[in-house]
């Protein structure tokens, strides 16, 4: 497990405002994590079942066409700064972090492999997590898990980053489909902005709405026109993020 933190007093020194979900007394927050928690099992296995012989076909194709496992595991960072392992198929070569260790995958990134690249746009690469909500270590919606390697880049220049864990990270998430995809710690800055509003607004309205918002995405739609869907309000940039230069 990461250092112990307070993700309500990390949201409120980057706010300056106490965090609503987490400040409500035991009723109405606890029904609603009781009914996303319920809804995600039930929605995470139905999704399984469908999905398996895509899963299945996804992880011969992979098996048979590079050196490596099809299904790769990795640790990150969930709720409560607590460490788990995801699950995905693989779509990087098995020997990606040999020289350079772990780095964000970028555009057109070498490390890539054929098969992955398809992987990657039709999202299949993901579908093992659905066995990670099973499980409780996600969400079907929440920030997405990051890495711990990665954490002595983000902490330093990211300010209230540990505020994110207040919540089980997701397979989809309002910052998934409002910004880019993390290439580098400016990118992370930016998505914290919608991934603590996601902290402090969660609820069913909210959640209905990323759920359509990654319909659309999966159907093409480009993310400022989904930015412009949800029209949040939220600036491109965090404001406290601190340059490295």
């Amino acid at each position: 497990m990461l250092p112990p933190t307070d993700p309500t007093t990390a949201i409120k020194s980057v706010w300056g405002m106490p965090l609503p979900m987490a400040a409500a007394p035991g009723g109405a927050r606890l029904n609603w994590l009781r009914a996303k928690r319920a809804f995600d099992v039930i929605a995470a296995t139905i999704l399984l079942v469908i999905s398996a012989p895509a899963l299945f076909a996804a992880s011969v194709v992979v098996r048979f066409t590079s050196r490596g496992p099809a299904i790769y595991s990795q640790k990150r960072i969930g709720w409560q700064g607590r460490l788990f392992t995801i699950y995905k198929v693989r779509s990087m070569r098995v020997d990606a972090e040999a020289c350079g260790g772990p780095r964000w995958c970028v555009p057109g990134d070498l490390r890539v492999t054929a098969v992955g690249r398809v992987l990657r746009k039709l999202h299949i690469d993901e579908l093992p997590q659905l066995w990670n909500v099973i499980r409780g270590d996600m969400s079907l919606v929440g920030p997405r898990p990051e890495r711990p390697e990665f954490m002595p880049k983000i902490r330093p220049f990211v300010p209230g980053y540990d505020a994110r864990h207040a919540v089980r990270p997701g397979i989809t998430g309002l910052a998934q489909v409002q910004v880019d995809a993390d290439t580098e710690v400016s990118n992370v800055a930016r998505k914290l902005r919608y991934d603590l509003y996601y902290v402090r607004h969660q609820g069913p309205w909210l959640e209905a709405r990323i759920y359509g918002c990654t319909l659309l995405k999966l159907f093409g739609a480009s993310l400022p026109r989904l930015r412009a869907l949800l029209n949040l309000g939220l600036g491109p940039k965090f404001a406290g993020y601190r340059d490295a230069a």
